[in-house]
């Protein structure tokens, strides 16, 4: 199999950021040019960061918070341009986002300082913004 076709392989299956093909390509790239295969992929529109990250970001949101997309982006090797896009549409959906994760986990406010606690660190976990967290756990996303 060649390189090329592991490559359109994979992508096949799902979207790839660059920096992540190549990662899972270079095992296999005996002698050739891992990067002008790369940059052929990019102008023949089967290889996209910029739908990469879109991909992701519409993919985890609903379920984790920006600053969660934000660092798995990072960990991908998506540019950070793309990144900062991508994590600004994140923030404008943060708190319906949160809401909708602590009404489905817990549905009610919580009754005591450790109930109250648990719920925090949960959100935390999630990747929500600590204001946004601090705002739909203490009651105040009705908004």
């Amino acid at each position: 199999m060649t390189l090329r076709e592991r490559a359109l392989n994979l992508l096949a299956r799902r979207e790839h950021g660059r920096a992540e093909l190549a990662r899972k390509l270079a095992p296999h790239a005996e002698g050739e040019d891992l990067d002008a295969l790369l940059d052929g992929l990019e102008r023949e529109g089967l290889l996209s960061d910029a739908r990469y990250a879109e991909t992701v970001g519409h993919a985890r949101s609903g379920r984790y918070g920006s600053l969660r997309l934000k660092q798995e982006l990072r960990e991908k090797g998506v540019p950070e341009a793309l990144v900062s896009r991508t994590v600004a549409t994140a923030r404008e959906q943060d708190l319906a986002a949160c809401r909708a994760v602590w009404l489905k986990k817990f549905g009610a406010l919580a009754g005591d300082l450790k109930e109250k606690s648990r719920q925090y660190r949960f959100l935390i976990g999630r990747g929500f913004p600590a204001e946004v967290v601090a705002r739909v756990v203490g009651g105040l996303a009705e908004d």
